[in-house]
């Protein structure tokens, strides 16, 4: 996620909190709610009030991703982004504002992924403050994420091919009927299939869901590699980006 983005996890609404959880469910997102924030803050927590704003409709989780598949991959100097501690790349607002794709999350989908985490019913009730959500055939560590994360144990048999399976959802916010196809930029050293690659709408607000299968091999060097899957709607009005990142696991450093 762009630098500052997780301000939104302290802008959340009492009301949301309470029906998706506390501080400590939102930090199972990769939001850091204890130590310090970057100086982006203030730019992201008032990009995230203008969304709020202009699309009082929009869950959190619409306008986070609305705030990360628009950024920009060029940094302050206009060179292209490679480190990840910079996240999905540079919030550009008025993008955000007109997105047309978003990846939605709803509070059933943060019980899921805290029952594939081993929470207990107790522990959850207490996250959710409700009795209405539980694990039964509910489980996925695949949260609906705007970005792709494959990590990989370095220690593993070098050479040996390794594949992850992510499913997502995306809704169309944009213009009525349209027609996205998939531009992938695979990671080095990786092959991304994606399917279907060409996602149909026939009005607003549909949604339509679509699998990507990232498949590559322990270097045993840890290395991690970056690249991209981008949704282009057939006017070219709307391109709906995706970080893709292979990584080693903290246990394989």
């Amino acid at each position: 996620m762009a630098p500052g983005s997780l301000v939104l996890a302290s802008w959340i609404p009492d009301d949301y909190t309470a029906a998706v959880g506390t501080n400590n469910l939102l930090s199972s997102e990769g939001f850091n709610l204890i130590s310090g924030t970057s100086m982006a803050c203030p730019h992201a927590s008032g990009v995230a009030a203008l969304l709020r704003g202009a699309h009082p409709e929009w869950s959190h989780a619409a306008i986070r991703s609305a705030m990360m598949t628009t950024t920009t991959e060029l940094d302050s100097s206009m060179m292209p982004i490679k480190d990840v501690g910079l996240g999905a790349g540079h919030i550009v607002p008025n993008l955000a504002m007109d997105p047309g794709l978003v990846y939605d999350v709803t509070p059933q989908d943060y019980v899921s992924l805290l029952c594939s985490m081993n929470f207990t019913r107790n522990q959850i009730m207490t996250i959710t403050r409700s009795n209405m959500y539980d694990c039964a055939n509910s489980s996925s560590l695949d949260l609906n994420y705007p970005s792709f994360v494959a990590f990989y144990d370095k220690n593993v048999t070098t050479g040996a091919m390794l594949t992850h399976r992510f499913r997502r959802v995306v809704t169309n916010v944009g213009d009525g009927r349209t027609r996205y196809e998939v531009k992938v930029t695979a990671p080095m050293g990786t092959k991304v299939a994606v399917w279907p690659q060409s996602l149909v709408f026939g009005k607003k607000n549909e949604r339509r869901d679509y699998y990507v299968d990232i498949t590559y091999a322990s270097d045993g060097e840890g290395m991690v590699s970056h690249g991209s899957i981008v949704w282009v709607e057939e006017s070219g009005k709307y391109n709906v980006r995706s970080p893709i990142v292979v990584a080693p696991t903290s246990g394989g450093k």
